[in-house]
């Protein structure tokens, strides 16, 4: 790659650059929200529908699936059509699947309905990331990084409590029609604020092979973590089964793509820059406790409090406030000082907040938890606006668009082992409280003794150690990553100028 020379890097957030995170995150939103929306509705989808819980279980795995499948390709689909294409093209893709979602006739037209949504949502994102770390530049990475994290935040904590108001006031089709005028916006939007694409690669080949390997196998790993997760638990050999099938393609994956090197369907060789992997690996394992956390607390609030799901689903609402307060200061810190400090602190927030959670126990009200999720909401807007933009700040320009499609994958990966990590403890530890349930919550919810109820808590609050002790993890990671790109060295700058990248390799 050849260096020329520029202007200096703009560092304020130019109209364009504004236009461009508002068409961003209008479209990333709805999806986002629609990987958890869905949940709080399942029982009376099961009713609507006269089908079993096992059955309608499938309209959220098939999104999760679906999802897991789509994103290896956004990499080759954005150098191949351009940034803009993609974006509209899967804007389109997942307006079609809601209304199809929406005007579904029975649980099987559901569940394929949900694939096709999934398949342009699963794009949404990585695309709309991909044009904002290319425009951006290293020196506003970490505020435009705030800004895509926003969706990505916001989702799991308001997708449930929103699900929960339109299935009690309206009609659970309206999970999916409410998707339409927001998304519309976004498409008006995108078709008069988006540049054209100029970088297209049109001799770009999609590597088939690796395509047949990575997607499948990241399906099978996705699946079999959210079996250990749903209640089947480590002893049930169909589990070992697909997270085997899962490890074993992806590893098949690893060895071709180092083979074919830049022309694999995500380069592996992204991994050789200290400052992409630190960063991932950092956001993998943070991701993994606080998504458990997340899947297990609204659980404990309805098991031993008795709360109904839409209460559980709003005591979670502080950690997005929480999020909203520090993400716009993360991201001007992390674009003059690094990213490191200010995920050190993030982090150190977050501990403090999952540490309460060790001390839950019967008895416990409601403010307290609720001051604890807001601290880990605060600590997460520090964090990951940090990592997200780290991921980038070294990385050739031609390098992003395969470091967008990398750094999502580990980061769904990341959320389906911390749920499955978090699950699987609580049943071990159910199963010594009330060894006659199996690890069953709801069995063990069942019997409304106040010593029941103290073992039963006593249960999730050791459960949720384990998500104290996986984010600690991340410290180690965190403190590895390098410091703030010197001047001129960093290859992305905010008008298109490439210059020398920066050679820092593990």
């Amino acid at each position: 790659m050849t260096a020329r020379s520029g202007r200096p890097a703009e560092t304020g957030l130019d109209p364009e650059l504004r236009r461009l995170a508002v068409v961003v995150v209008l479209g990333a939103i709805m999806t986002i929200l629609d990987s958890t929306i869905v949940n709080v509705a399942v029982n009376t989808l099961g009713r609507d529908f006269h089908t079993s819980l096992s059955t309608i279980q499938w309209v959220l795995t098939a999104y999760t699936l679906a999802l897991a499948v789509t994103i290896p390709v956004t990499g080759w689909a954005v150098r191949r059509f351009g940034g803009r294409t993609m974006w509209i093209a899967s804007l389109v893709l997942f307006i079609t699947g809601s209304v199809l979602c929406g005007a579904a006739w029975s649980v099987g037209s559901l569940i394929a309905f949900r694939v096709v949504q999934a398949v342009g949502g699963g794009m949404l994102m990585p695309v709309g990331q991909t044009m904002l770390a290319a425009k951006a530049g290293p020196r506003r990475m970490g505020r435009v990084m705030s800004v895509v994290a926003v969706p990505a935040m916001l989702g799991p904590v308001v997708g449930p409590v929103l699900g929960g108001i339109l299935v009690d006031d309206l009609a659970w089709r309206w999970m999916f029609f409410i998707n339409v005028p927001v998304c519309a916006v976004a498409l008006a939007a995108a078709f008069a604020w988006l540049p054209a694409d100029t970088e297209r690669v049109r001799d770009a080949r999609l590597d088939v092979l690796g395509l047949v390997l990575l997607s499948p196998g990241l399906a099978a790993l996705v699946y079999g973590l959210a079996q250990a997760g749903g209640g089947h638990g480590v002893s049930d050999p169909r589990v070992y089964g697909w997270v085997a099938a899962g490890a074993a393609l992806i590893a098949a994956f690893a060895a071709h793509a180092l083979r074919r090197r830049e022309r694999a369907l995500v380069d592996l060789g992204l991994f050789r820059d200290r400052a992409f992997t630190t960063s991932v690996t950092a956001m993998f394992v943070y991701v993994a406790a606080v998504f458990g956390v997340m899947f297990t607390s609204p659980v404990f609030f309805q098991a031993v409090r008795g709360d109904t799901p839409l209460r559980a689903g709003l005591l979670l609402a502080p950690m997005g406030i929480g999020a909203m307060i520090t993400m716009p200061v993360a991201g001007r810190l992390t674009d003059r000082a690094g990213s490191r400090l200010p995920a050190l602190a993030g982090l150190v927030l977050v501990l403090a907040g999952l540490a309460f959670f060790t001390r839950l126990d019967a008895h416990t009200g409601t403010l307290a938890p609720a001051l604890a999720i807001f601290v880990v909401g605060l600590g997460q807007g520090t964090m990951m606006p940090s990592l997200m933009a780290a991921a980038y700040q070294r990385l050739d320009r031609a390098a992003v668009p395969a470091a967008t499609a990398a750094s999502n994958i580990v980061v769904r990966v990341g959320s389906s082992f911390g749920v499955a990590a978090l699950a699987v403890a609580l049943q071990i530890y159910l199963r010594r409280a009330f060894p006659a349930t199996g690890g069953s919550v709801a069995s063990a919810a069942a019997v409304r003794t106040p010593d029941a109820l103290t073992r039963l808590a006593h249960a999730f609050a050791h459960g949720f150690w384990w998500a104290v002790a996986i984010a600690a993890v991340a410290l180690v990671p965190i403190t590895l990553i390098p410091g703030r790109p010197r001047d001129g060295l960093s290859v992305v700058e905010g008008d298109g100028a490439v210059a020398e990248p920066l050679d820092d390799r593990v």
